[in-house]
């Protein structure tokens, strides 16, 4: 196969859009795709200060580099979730990015931050791993992006994260969560304005972005997402795109397109009755402390048992 731009031998095929690319192309094709998604969705404006929230895999760490070839002024903000055999050589892939490009990388740790890592967070507050994690790295991010005085919050979501997630709201018809797909969610009511510059590109391409860019990422996947429904949204994608190329593109892209102006209404009723949370000064519609807030304590709550219990 020869490169769709240049015709010389292709290193990768982009099924969906029926080419194959050289690795020069391939990287070029990538920028323009971030490029094209930061502009028709007007993700971020001229001299913005942009802060990428990196987990180290490849996705978040892509987004760091392409974000940095276009000129925008980046930094980073990691979270260490405590997760055993997993957080720390993540940190170490996010530090190490950081430190070849000389980029800043901010890092909070839950274990030493707020004394909970996600594994006894979830069994505290009755959630499942996934939903701990979610719901610790969205307060995160958001007062990083905030404290630090940032414009734009990005996040690494990429078209196959959103296609799936997608699907999932649709076979539920959550409207609520279906509005917040939206590329761009605005600033407002205490949170920062937050992009999805990855929404034209698939997850085999970050990862080979991140190959041929010489970009090392952590490659496992998280021990705690076994199960996840998404992961079942995913395959159940992937078995239509092998037969049917662009299907989630078409799927996504038809979304914005046709439905996304319709539901933004429900998103902005979600936001209806937020005030301050009297603990961490986040926004909620909780009468009383935001889910945040509940989750440090309730941890804290079952380490004092098991202390007590063991003296």
């Amino acid at each position: 196969m020869k490169c769709k731009v240049c015709r010389q031998p292709a290193v990768i095929e982009v099924r969906r859009h029926n080419a194959g690319f050289c690795q020069g192309c391939f990287l070029a094709h990538c920028r323009n795709q971030v490029e094209r998604a930061i502009k028709d969705h007007g993700m971020i404006g001229p001299g913005e200060r942009v802060l990428v929230a990196v987990s180290g895999g490849k996705d978040s760490l892509a987004l760091w580099d392409l974000l940095l070839q276009l000129g925008y002024e980046v930094d980073g903000v990691y979270i260490g979730l405590g997760i055993q055999g997993y957080s720390d050589p993540s940190a170490e892939f996010a530090r190490g990015f950081s430190a070849e490009h000389g980029a800043k990388l901010l890092e909070v740790d839950l274990p030493d931050d707020f004394g909970f890592d996600v594994r006894s967070g979830a069994a505290a507050d009755h959630r499942v791993p996934c939903s701990a994690c979610g719901l610790s790295k969205r307060h995160i991010f958001d007062r990083a992006a905030l404290e630090g005085s940032y414009d734009v919050l990005a996040t690494g979501h990429n078209l196959d994260d959103e296609a799936a997630v997608l699907l999932g709201n649709v076979l539920r018809w959550d409207l609520a969560y279906m509005a917040r797909q939206r590329p761009v969610l605005p600033a407002g009511d205490g949170f920062p304005r937050k992009v999805k510059p990855l929404v034209r590109l698939g997850e085999r391409e970050t990862a080979a972005y991140c190959v041929l860019q010489g970009i090392e990422y952590q490659v496992e996947e998280c021990p705690m997402a076994t199960g996840n429904r998404h992961l079942g949204y995913k395959d159940a994608l992937n078995a239509i795109e092998e037969r049917s190329p662009g299907t989630k593109a078409a799927f996504y892209s038809g979304f914005l397109d046709r439905a996304a102006a319709l539901v933004a209404e429900v998103g902005e009723q979600s936001r209806e009755g937020l005030h301050p949370c009297p603990g961490c000064g986040a926004p909620t519609t909780a009468t009383e402390l935001c889910a945040f807030c509940r989750l440090v304590d309730r941890a804290a709550e079952q380490k004092r048992r098991r202390l007590s219990l063991n003296r």
